[in-house]
């Protein structure tokens, strides 16, 4: 049995909680596994009141009757078949954004280093609507293969673009916003030229929407981020020493480039597959990392607690969508007016400070 225990046979600053099992060996600030354990609990509550919510409405002991399948009917129709692939894949997503926002920000040590901004979800939505209204295709693997390469394609670019004997954070964003620029501009193009019909669906998939969240979608994220999770697991380590500089983490052993290589294509395909299934949606990478690192008061950027906050956030934003207003908007339009209040709070918050 697993026995979390207080080691301190080095001062790391803040009390740390440390689980060993076996070979593999976890250290955790408290206060962090405190926030991503209080993340998580609100995080069940909302997905609970999304199950409950609706046209049809219901009590808690009818979810969780529906859940346990102790209930049939109608009831369990609701809760299995209708809301509940939804929420599943809003966590799956926020999950993911927020730990792409999170590489992405550790690599360019940068609050504004997210995919969003790099370009790289905007890739991704070119590769898609390439194949939606070039090639003429709709079906779920084709579109998320495309916007995948789409993303992967950008990033490839924009790292071209930055590289000058390596590849430094700053380079790398202004990189990204060129790119940005220039695939913004050629996406409006093809939806200008596309048929009136074809422009509309695409323009609305484009606004970052799960209105057509079902198991069709849910499977293929699962097997994608079945793969992606563990990989940025067993990269974080290097991720985080990159944080201290190239020849600071050369010195400790760890190939530079090889490592960013790596973690970019991590992150751009955690980004890329959320941006295929649902259409790019705004805010929720660039926001959870920083969110979370000041939940947790720590120095760097934390994975796990901004990979909880993504999924905090991106939950509740299409709890919104769905039932907070007078008329059902697609979750990304929610995503986008809450990252403009949020830039309008950090820029108070940074005036008052200096």
């Amino acid at each position: 049995m697993t026995r979390p225990l207080v080691a301190n046979p080095l001062d790391f600053g803040r009390r740390q909680l440390v689980v060993r099992r076996r070979r593999l060996s976890l250290r955790l600030s408290r206060r962090a596994a405190a926030v991503v354990a209080a993340v998580a609990i609100i995080t069940v509550a909302v997905a609970v009141i999304s199950l409950a919510t609706g046209s049809y409405s219901l009590t808690l002991g009818q979810v969780i009757a529906g859940l346990t399948g102790r209930e049939t009917g109608i009831v369990s129709t609701i809760v299995l078949d209708w809301r509940l692939p939804r929420v599943l894949i809003a966590i799956l997503f926020g999950l993911a954004l927020g730990l792409s926002g999170a590489v992405f920000q550790s690599l360019t040590r940068n609050p504004l280093g997210s995919p969003d901004i790099i370009g790289f979800d905007t890739g991704a939505y070119t590769g898609a609507l390439l194949v939606m209204l070039v090639l003429r295709l709709s079906g779920t693997y084709s579109v998320t293969i495309a916007a995948i390469a789409g993303g992967l394609l950008t990033a490839a670019i924009v790292y071209l673009f930055a590289w000058r004997r390596g590849v430094q954070g700053f380079r790398l964003i202004i990189a990204g916003i060129g790119v940005t620029a220039m695939l913004t501009s050629f996406n409006t193009w093809l939806l200008l030229r596309a048929q009136t019909q074809d422009a509309i669906s695409a323009s609305f998939w484009g606004a970052g929407s799960l209105e057509n969240a079902g198991y069709s979608q849910l499977v293929p994220a699962a097997i994608a981020f079945a793969v992606l999770f563990p990989a940025a697991a067993v990269l974080s380590r290097g991720m985080h020493v990159l944080e201290l500089g190239d020849d600071a983490a050369r010195q400790l052993g760890v190939n530079a480039e090889r490592t960013r290589l790596l973690l970019v294509i991590t992150g751009v395909a955690l980004s890329a597959t959320s941006t295929a299934l649902a259409g790019p949606i705004a805010f929720i990478a660039l926001a959870a990392p920083q969110i979370a690192r000041r939940l947790t008061r720590s120095a760097g950027i934390g994975l796990t607690s901004s990979a909880a906050v993504g999924a905090l956030l991106l939950l509740a934003s299409d709890w919104v969508a769905q039932h907070a207003l007078p008329v059902t908007i697609p979750t990304g339009l929610v995503t986008v007016t809450l990252g403009g209040g949020y830039f309008i709070w950090l820029l108070i918050a940074e005036g008052r400070r200096r």
